[in-house]
């Protein structure tokens, strides 16, 4: 008892001290004039060795040179990824080949056809003025300009058909372009940059995509041809959005959409645009020449004056059946795209027997309104005599030159859509000698729009053309589709 006393006391005493040595105060340091505690310090010190592990590099232990076997045996087992992807089993890459001009009759394939497949609304290929205007520009420039516009390629040629085209539109200015898609693409992102907001329909057809894409703008979609889904877009992206204020904010339509056929409503567009301080850029390539009293597009078709329309583009290969495209609008818009647009910069500027072509395309609507009336006569018997159509039906508007038919029933399959669409086509074709095509699309194609058949109708077509296409779709329609309906 009296050994384990001295070491019950030394225990203790040891404890006190440990005890003591935690319950003192940690050294304090005064930096100005800031007293710190010692235990600040030192996690301090701790944060600083963590933040020097982890920005450290990690440890890789030195690889061993491969030798010359194993670097032959990889070699052997490396297989490279294909330039392009493989072709789905039975897809499609042939298409019907044209050995005439595409009018309202043409030889396909050694056999002459109703060509319903070609969008020559106002039947001008192959008119002798058209033609003869070309043989006598080609005399005078030859074939190319070799040049783009800014550099040697601008040909007196080229300044009257921009001319032509700001007076027959009542625009103050516009510029032509050498490729009809390339028009709205390049115009998009000519400005629309980086930043901005652009809502547009999600109907657009692909060279309106590729334009939103380039412009690298912030693309809003909204339901396809529904203003009430536009207005509460616009809504959205204004209601109490200051940031929006002080951006610049485009919508982006078509007058007539090529993948469905309907009509933009520009009137209620306008208003909205109007409403929400947006800029408007229309797509007209399948209206110029059709719509309005005298052809003059959208704007004349809904009384809408021309100039609240910021941006008009068109291609000038449909109605007047030439090639190339042009923008219209004001002076400023105008003039910007001769710095500041690809397609137009960069370019080759239009061959000058196109651009006469184009003006004499212009001249001929202006003189002979009649062939309007045709036109619309010809596509108010075609909806009629396709009414009722077995398995298909018309979506497209009243007034459109392109009649689109889609299935009454689809078989929820995209694929096999298409594949049923595709024998209506290729049948009539081989049956009953009348050329039409379906909407299929590119892979690149972000369109989610319904699948169908795509009639373009002409003022060159007759009464008999438009009845032999009745009844042939009717007659191959119901054979092929009488498991689906």
């Amino acid at each position: 008892m009296d050994m384990a006393l001295p070491v019950v006391n030394a225990t203790a005493a040891v404890l006190a001290r440990v005890s003591a040595a935690f319950n003192a105060p940690l050294a304090r340091a005064v930096v100005f004039g800031v007293h710190i505690d010692g235990h600040l310090v030192v996690e301090g010190l701790l944060i600083a060795v963590i933040v020097f592990q982890l920005s450290r590099k990690s440890y890789k232990p030195p690889k061993k040179p491969l030798t010359e076997k194993e670097i032959d045996e990889l070699c052997d087992e490396w297989e490279p990824e294909p330039l392009c992807p493989p072709i789905k089993e039975g897809a499609r890459i042939d298409t019907p080949m044209l050995e005439s001009a595409a009018g309202p009759h043409t030889i396909v394939d050694g056999k002459e056809v109703v060509n319903f497949a070609s969008a020559n609304y106002l039947g001008l290929i192959g008119n002798e003025k058209i033609i003869d205007s070309c043989i006598g520009s080609l005399e005078k420039y030859g074939v190319g300009s070799c040049g783009p516009r800014g550099f040697y390629g601008t040909i007196d040629v080229h300044l009257d058909c921009e001319s032509k085209i700001a007076n027959f539109l009542g625009t103050p200015d516009s510029i032509l372009y050498s490729y009809g898609i390339s028009t709205i693409f390049s115009v998009i992102p000519a400005f629309c940059k980086k930043g901005d907001i652009i809502v547009a329909d999600e109907g657009v057809h692909w060279a309106v995509q590729n334009g939103l894409h380039l412009s690298r703008s912030t693309v809003v979609y909204f339901k396809h041809n529904d203003m009430a889904s536009l207005a509460s877009t616009l809504e959205k992206l204004t209601h109490g959005n200051k940031r929006a204020e002080k951006i610049r904010r485009y919508i982006v339509v078509e007058s007539i959409y090529q993948n469905s056929g309907q009509i933009a409503p520009l009137d209620e567009i306008v208003r909205l645009k109007e409403k929400y301080r947006f800029r408007v850029i229309l797509e007209e390539s399948h209206s110029f020449g059709v719509l309005g009293k005298s052809g003059r597009g959208l704007a004349e078709h809904y009384g809408v004056p021309i100039e609240k329309i910021d941006i008009i583009t068109a291609g000038m290969g449909n109605a007047l059946a030439t090639d190339g495209g042009f923008c219209t609008g004001s002076v400023r818009v105008v003039d910007h795209q001769r710095l500041s647009s690809s397609g137009y910069v960069f370019s080759a500027s239009l061959p000058p027997y196109l651009a006469s072509a184009a003006v004499s395309a212009v001249n001929y609507l202006e003189e002979n309104p009649s062939v309007l009336a045709n036109l619309r006569s010809n596509i108010a018997l075609l909806h009629k005599e396709l009414s009722d159509t077995p398995g298909l039906e018309i979506s497209s508007h009243v007034l459109s030159p392109i009649v689109f038919l889609k299935l009454k029933k689809s078989t929820g399959s995209p694929t096999t859509d298409l594949d049923l669409l595709e024998t209506i086509a290729d049948k009539v074709l081989k049956e009953d000698s009348v050329f039409i095509v379906t909407s299929k699309k590119s892979n690149l194609d972000r369109c989610k729009l319904p699948l169908g058949i795509r009639l373009f109708v002409s003022a060159g077509h007759t009464e008999s053309d438009i009845s032999r296409l009745s009844s042939s779709l009717k007659r191959v329609s119901a054979s092929v589709l009488s498991d689906y309906f």
